[in-house]
């Protein structure tokens, strides 16, 4: 009975630490693997299944999601700053390991009535300004998210991203495999801390990025279920499309250094794709701002996410909550962008 039990055991240790099963096509994603065959998607507990293997698969690149208990947020205001139409503050509250603190801007709207919608909001690559980008700080209009949302009535929270702005710090000595996946756990924090506000209305939550800030709207999204509507700007395309293949751009210590280390910084050796990531967002409402003359992703690098992302949203019985749209712009985010964006938010977190 003792040696049952313990093959028992040895058995489940071995599923659990396991790699996921490999997919050669990250395209058609109504399959599964499972006894190592093929297995058709055909129903949600069905695509669950290949919803688990491609979180497993980040994980493989990323590293895999810490498991310590979060510490008490302690949060810290530094600065207040009244403007006319809202409140800016800078804070910074706890996140672990260590002494690891998450620096951000908050913006509270005047005259609030009730608890309020609020937004993550992710800057793009700045390492002077961070967060200080979408709060209208830096020189491009089209990056101020948080001001415009704020502006619109929501509730906006800007963090600064690892080695960003005022948040200097290395991920690798905190024991995570890439920069990535200490920026996912950080922006979870961030849902901790807007949940945590009496006048945020903790079941209407998004996230919005541009560039660097689009992905990881992505990747936060993939592990954070409390974010019920992503914007992604110019953020994503499939891998093989991605500068013609060459994932290096992505194998910086910035990033995921394993992509190079271990994949070669090559598409068809990579566990995850775009694909995937955008496909395991469903149901939840998610919209691609992607201009057509983005010179980082291909048009239609994205347009082979949403297509493959499509029927995982109509299985799910959520065909209204994926969109995109392609502005006439390079590598920005436009002003018919910034307003599919916005709408966005007002349609799928304030109901209009």
């Amino acid at each position: 009975m003792r040696m049952t039990a313990l093959v028992a055991t040895l058995v489940s240790l071995a599923v659990a630490y396991a790699d996921p099963p490999t997919y050669a096509d990250k395209t058609n994603l109504l399959f599964f693997q499972e006894n190592a065959k093929l297995q058709p998607v055909k129903s949600p507990a069905d695509w669950e299944k290949r919803r688990a293997h491609v979180l497993e698969s980040l994980q493989l690149v990323m590293g895999k999601e810490p498991t310590f208990a979060k510490p008490p947020l302690d949060p810290k205001v530094t600065e207040e700053k009244k403007f006319q139409k809202y409140t800016r503050k800078t804070v910074t509250f706890a996140a672990g390991p260590k002494d690891n603190r998450v620096s951000a801007y908050l913006f509270v709207p005047h005259n609030l009535q009730g608890k309020t919608p609020a937004v993550l909001c992710l800057h793009p690559t700045s390492k002077e300004l961070g967060k200080g980008v979408p709060a209208g700080l830096g020189p491009k209009y089209d990056r101020a998210y948080a001001i415009h949302l704020v502006e619109r009535g929501y509730i906006t929270l800007a963090p600064d991203y690892i080695n960003s702005g005022g948040y200097q710090i290395d991920p690798y000595a905190l024991g995570f495999a890439s920069a990535t996946m200490l920026g996912i756990w950080n922006h979870r924090v961030c849902v901790d801390y807007l949940q945590s506000l009496p006048e945020v209305d903790g079941a209407n939550l998004g996230v919005i990025g541009h560039s660097l800030g689009g992905h990881n709207s992505m990747f936060v999204a993939a592990f954070e279920p409390r974010l019920k509507a992503i914007v992604s700007s110019c953020g994503f395309c499939a891998f093989p499309k991605y500068m013609k293949g060459d994932l290096k751009g992505w194998s910086h210590a910035g990033y995921m250094p394993r992509i190079k280390e271990l994949y070669d910084a090559k598409p068809e050796k990579m566990p995850f794709d775009f694909t995937e990531l955008t496909a395991i967002l469903a149901p939840r409402a998610f919209l691609a701002v992607a201009p057509i003359r983005d010179h980082n992703f291909d048009l239609d690098g994205v347009k082979d996410c949403i297509a493959s992302a499509r029927p995982v949203y109509d299985l799910l019985g959520a065909g209204a909550q994926l969109a995109a749209v392609y502005p006439d712009a390079g590598h920005d985010f436009p002003e018919d962008g910034r307003a599919a964006a916005y709408q966005w938010f007002d349609r799928w977190l304030k109901g209009k």
